[in-house]
């Protein structure tokens, strides 16, 4: 993800539960904003950036979940007056091609639901 706060890839907002673990620790939590190149978790306890994880995804209408590997790239802490919310930005660091194009396809259909709504 570009420093200047550019991003390479169009974001959707979408909540899907993902589970990932890091060194020591497994944890589930909600994943929004998915992209062909990464996703936000939204939590209150983010791992540090620079951090390696391995992620558990199950996309709606995939028969199998997406076993993927990130790192995190951002942290947002919980900030009450500035109602942002918490949590961390994940690139994706490595997938296979029938990974890619199953996320290519959840991207699309999402980008689709949102122009005709």
């Amino acid at each position: 993800m570009a420093g200047d706060n550019q991003r390479r890839a169009a974001r959707l907002h979408h909540e899907i539960p993902v589970a990932y673990r890091s060194v020591g620790s497994f944890l589930s939590d909600w994943a929004t904003n998915i992209s062909h190149g990464g996703l936000f978790i939204n939590t209150r306890k983010p791992l540090p950036v620079g951090t390696a994880v391995k992620l558990l995804l199950q996309l709606p209408g995939a028969k199998f979940p997406c076993q993927l590997e990130g790192r995190v790239t951002r942290v947002t802490q919980y900030d009450n007056k500035a109602n942002m919310v918490p949590g961390m930005g994940v690139e994706f660091t490595e997938m296979d091609e029938t990974q890619r194009r199953e996320i290519d396809a959840f991207v699309a259909r999402l980008r689709t639901e949102f122009e005709e709504a």
